[in-house]
């Protein structure tokens, strides 16, 4: 049996948000894996808004996504670095800070590094 599936992220699954305000990531949970749609503020950074939820000190997830809307400049651990902006396809590896460009807010659609995005971590036992 063929199947047709349509969902929307105004439903998610889960509702990831980031410190400070600056966003949210939505998850939508389907039958080949999680699928992300981030809306990053303006003012949002990675290491300002995330890192104090993935204890890292740098992003540790593989991105491969679409850019809707907005800009996001990525930086690598060893220098490299590159813009995001609409109809952009992306490929980024594991050690980078990433933050929005401009005024407007960067909507990004991720099929690969989403499963422990933005996950606050738990807090110890007895806490």
């Amino acid at each position: 049996m063929m199947t047709i599936v349509k969902r929307n992220f105004d439903s998610a699954d889960e509702v990831r948000p980031f410190e400070d305000h600056k966003g949210h990531l939505d998850i939508l949970e389907t039958e080949h894996g999680l699928v992300g749609r981030a809306i990053f503020e303006p003012g949002w950074q990675w290491s300002k808004h995330v890192k104090p939820m993935a204890g890292t000190d740098s992003c540790e997830a593989a991105h491969t996504g679409y850019c809707v809307s907005g800009r996001m400049k990525v930086v690598m651990n060893d220098g490299d670095e590159a813009e995001y902006g609409p109809g952009d396809f992306m490929e980024i590896d594991p050690g980078h800070d990433a933050w929005v460009l401009g005024d407007e807010p960067c909507v990004l659609l991720d099929w690969t590094g989403m499963a422990d995005y933005a996950k606050r971590m738990a807090a110890p036992a007895g806490v």
